[in-house]
């Protein structure tokens, strides 16, 4: 009989759920099996719910509502039946933001899983139904042998939701021997599926897998009963801590005490023991580590021995010791006490000479902490030209270095054919000014596997000099290619863009931040940072610097820290330069520097007005010593040398006994016949001597050698010298820190001031990241912060600071590289929002800046904030801008030759260039390979059939 119903709903469960979908909605009512599930439909706000059961209940599962929107929003239920609508006002169904992962503790298990894995984060409550899934993929050498592909997937419910910030869930068991196969871990909420990658990549949420743990002796016959147990194998703790593995003896809990990568001990309690010693069935020896169950051996426990037998062999055997150790111990009774008296006088002696050492650095520090600003040199800063400074910040880190072509300006061109090949490239530069042909070629060689990381690097150098003279035009391809980046980016971990220089456009970023900012660096950062690097050079040669270790007494670097308490003293010498008149010029040098070093600190101190590239090289003038009627050659290396052990000294001033106020003649390369002779066979005898035995040493000696020392006899402060406390010697760090504090306070302020003049590049760019971020939804404020620090201070600061011969002409020595480096670091960390937290075990680089490092985070974030603040750069002001720098600089550099290395480029991936142009619509339609194709007939002599 046919019947006339009228569905209701009464509610539904659960009545909310994430935008990203996959929430199953109970709705419950009466009638509600009315008709067919074919004519029943139900919706959300408009949004469709996919019925999957239909009956008295009907379950639906929600499909996605713009991810994307971080907000809250509050839908409707409809219910269809034909053309009949079941509305209930009352029926509300919330749609909350996707859920957010932060963390996942402990970061990995074992292939044979079963590990609890807490996921922290928040918007859990909403997600009615969460998974860990698991991917394997065995690798290519083994799908290669399979003759197919095979992924497995298995996955595991959550085992527990404490709230909306935390699920727990146990770790799927994977195939054991993880190095075969491709781990893809996933974690899976209703709808919403995040992928988390096996390496930390800065955000503390990752996960990975390792091979189950192997064991010695696994599965042995017998093992010995015993109330301690060993357990001896390989990777024991690097998925399992000592509270989640169990080992079991039978049915008892074996307690662990000790658990290590190699070693596990666990001990069984007395009554535990007696109880497995007298039952019935050989227990058996188990470990677990989560789903893995591993049987060692049985464990076999000795029969009781009677008291009557072990009496005797315990009480005879005792009896014995004592009286042989009664014996032993009259006879070196007074042997020890005199080894006591001997030992007490070593310790009286080491505490001297520590109390001593502490008194003499925290001497040195107060010392050092006088202000070294008038020591800065006043001679101007010797700023590079632009396009020497371009160079430098583009090429010199290249393969060839000094010797790259763009630097040395010469290309191998037949002369006969320079006409005709100059005019072919001068044909590719208009080609390269074509949007369409130029992103076409760049998409193409990044998709090429052999171009690799350096190339990459290095053509988008070549194609900055090629472009210089439309900077616009080069801005306009930066932001294209940027925009594809960041679409790469947000749609995986926006967090780790820009983070390396991986691609094209990544480091046509940092080469248009060094255009923009050249004009920053002379007018205004410029001076500071010379500054700090005088200052720096300044601190690390008053004190000693060994030659051959390159380490110094005075550094911010403790693996640069010289180790020794190695006695010197100031010298003024009087210097006399032959040939440029009978002025003499004072300067400080140390009883301790080799010949050598007393050559650069005259040069640095005789030529102080004159760039670094135009003074003369200490290997092109020789130092001589006039003690009497007779000059004296000084050198590193000749007949005098001391020779220790297998080693040879360098020779110092002391060596040749320089007292203070001594004249010393600096002859250059002009030399009379006499000195020309002496000389060559001052250079001879160091050539000898180097052959004969190429090991030197300056201020300490080879620790090889210092070993064998210790073993031979000699005197107690002989043997104390061998073996200094270097953590004594940290105090210095803080010495040369506090004299260098406003240097460095000043370089961090004139960049990371707002308040100052702030360059039109950084604010246009600034502003584009943060429109940007706003287009895609991106509304954490950390991810933006670490676009503009990877932008702009570790992309572009951080390589001047540690690079000062990027802009100024000078030579940095490996000991103020050394300190640069330091300080280069802490620049980093303070332009990054994670919270090291420090002790003791901490690097001391670390901990020298641990007190300032809160005060530079703050500076960077006022920087930022500030910058937003400002007045907008328009694209016309910015444009303006770029075009005044084409203007002024272009001419001065190697365009030409950076545009015949750009065709080296097209000729080797011509044919991969010329496909993608032909495979293109808008390229076919404006003939751009055939424009290709003229230009390589051209610049390589061919004749084209087009």
């Amino acid at each position: 009989m046919f019947e006339y119903r009228e569905p209701k709903v009464h509610e539904i469960h659960p009545n909310k759920g994430i935008r990203d979908g996959g929430t199953n909605i109970t709705i419950s009512g009466t009638y509600l099996n009315t008709a067919s599930m074919d004519d029943v439909s139900v919706s959300l706000g408009g949004i469709k719910c996919s019925i999957i059961h239909f009956g008295e209940e009907v379950i639906c599962v929600t499909e996605a509502n713009n991810p994307s929107n971080k907000t809250e929003e509050e839908s409707i239920f409809k219910m269809e039946y034909g053309n009949s609508i079941i509305q209930a006002d009352d029926i509300k169904f919330t749609y909350k933001p996707s859920p957010v992962i932060r963390n996942v503790t402990p970061n990995a298990s074992f292939a044979c899983g079963g590990r609890n894995i807490t996921v922290t984060g928040e918007g859990f409550s909403a997600v009615s139904h969460s998974f860990m899934e698991v991917h394997t993929t065995p690798n290519s050498h083994r799908r290669r042998r399979k003759k197919r592909s095979l992924t497995s997937v298995v996955k595991t419910a959550a085992v527990q939701m404490d709230n909306d910030t935390t699920i727990i869930f146990s770790s799927p068991t994977i195939p054991h021997n993880t190095k075969y196969y491709s781990i893809y871990v996933f974690f899976v909420m209703d709808g919403y599926r995040e992928s988390v990658p096996s390496t930390d990549e800065g955000n503390g949420c990752f996960f990975k897998y390792h091979s189950d743990p192997t064991f010695e002796n696994s599965n042995s016959t017998y093992i010995q009963g015993n109330n301690v147990y060993s357990v001896k194998g390989s990777n024991f703790n690097v998925a399992m801590s000592k509270e989640e593995a169990e080992v079991h003896v039978g049915d008892k809990r074996c307690n662990i005490q000790t658990f290590t990568s190699s070693i596990l001990y666990c001990d069984l309690s007395k009554q535990d023991t007696e109880a497995l010693s007298v039952a019935k069935d050989i227990p058996l020896f188990k470990v677990k580590f989560g789903n893995g169950v591993w049987v060692l051996g049985k464990v076999m426990f000795a029969s009781p021995v009677p008291l009557n037998v072990i009496l005797p062999l315990i009480i005879i055997p005792m009896v014995a010791i004592i009286i042989i150790a009664v014996i032993c111990y009259r006879r070196k009774s007074q042997q020890a006490e005199r080894e006591y008296e001997k030992i007490k006088s070593q310790l009286e002696g080491l505490e001297e000479s520590v109390r001593d050492r502490c008194k003499k650095e925290f001497t040195d520090l107060m010392i050092e902490m006088e202000d070294q600003t008038n020591d800065v040199s006043e001679a101007g800063i010797p700023f590079l030209n632009y396009k020497t400074y371009t160079d430098r910040v583009f090429f010199l880190p290249s393969k060839d270095g000094e010797n790259d072509v763009m630097i040395t300006g010469k290309i191998d061109i037949p002369e006969s054919r320079r006409q005709a090949v100059e005019n072919a490239l001068n044909q590719f530069s208009n080609l390269l000014n074509s949007k369409l042909f130029l992103t076409n070629f760049i998409h193409t060689l990044e998709g090429q596997k052999e171009f690799s990381a350096r190339e990459k690097v290095y053509f988008a150098s070549l194609l900055t000099v090629a472009l210089h003279g439309k900077l616009e035009y080069y801005t306009d391809i930066m932001r294209t290619l940027f925009l594809e980046l960041m679409e790469q980016y947000v749609a995986k971990n926006p967090k780790l863009m820009l983070r390396r220089s991986e691609t094209v456009v990544e480091r046509m970023l940092a080469n248009w931040m060094s255009i923009c900012l050249y004009s920053f660096l002379k007018d205004s950062a410029g001076e500071p940072l010379y500054r700090l690097f005088k200052a720096i050079k300044h601190q690390v040669e008053k004190g000693p610097v060994d030659a051959v270790q390159k380490k110094a007494k005075y550094t911010l670097n403790d693996t640069g820290l010289l180790g020794d308490d190695v006695e010197y003293s100031t010298l003024t010498v009087n210097v006399f330069i032959q040939g440029d008149g009978a002025e003499v010029t004072p300067v400080k040098v140390l009883n301790c520097d080799t010949v050598s070093q007393v050559k650069e600190k005259i040069i640095d101190q005789v030529y102080r007005n004159v760039p670094f590239s135009q003074r003369p090289k200490s290997e092109s003038v020789a130092l001589e010593w006039r003690p009497g009627s007779t000059g004296q050659i000084l050198s590193d290396l000749d007949l005098t040398s001391i020779t220790e052990g297998r080693s040879k000294r360098l020779n110092t001033l002391k060596h040749y006994n320089v007292q203070d106020g001594t004249t010393l003649v600096l002859t250059k390369a002009v030399l009379t016949q006499q000195q020309e002779d002496h000389q060559q066979d001052i250079y001879s005898e160091k050539n000898a001597l180097l052959e004969d035995d190429s090991k030197t040493w300056h201020l300490v000696r080879p620790a090889d050698e210092v070993d064998e020392s210790k073993s031979k006899r000699g005197s107690l402060k002989e043997k104390e010298r061998t073996k200094a406390i270097t953590e004594i010697y940290l105090t210095r760090l803080l010495s040369v820190k506090g004299t260098l504090q406003n240097f460095v306070d000043d370089f961090f302020q004139s960049v990371l001031s707002s308040n100052q003049v702030v360059p039109p590049a950084v604010k246009y760019f600034f502003d584009f990241l943060d429109e940007q971020a706003e287009k895609h939804g991106i509304i954490d404020e950390d991810t933006i912060h670490i676009w503009k620090t990877n932008s702009l201070p570790l992309r572009f600061w951080v390589n001047i600071l540690k690079n000062p011969h990027f802009i100024f002409d000078v030579h940095v020595h490996e000991v103020v590289d050394a300190s640069l480096s330091v300080i280069a670091q802490t620049f980093m960390d303070a332009c990054t929002r994670t919270e090291h937290k420090l002790s003791r075990d901490s690097p001391s680089n670390k901990l020298l800046y641990a007190k300032e490092i809160s005060a530079y985070k703050k500076m960077v974030e006022d920087y930022y904030r500030g910058i937003r603040q400002m007045v907008q750069v328009s694209d016309q002001d910015m444009n303006t801008h770029l075009a005044e720098v084409s203007r002024a600089h272009t001419e001065s550099l190697n365009t030409l030759v950076s545009l015949y290395q750009l065709y080296q480029y097209a000729s080797k991936y011509y044919d991969a260039i010329i496909n993608a142009l032909e495979g293109d619509p808008a390229s076919q339609k404006m003939q751009l390979a055939f424009r290709l194709q003229q230009i390589a007939a051209a610049v390589e002599d061919k004749v084209t059939d087009l």
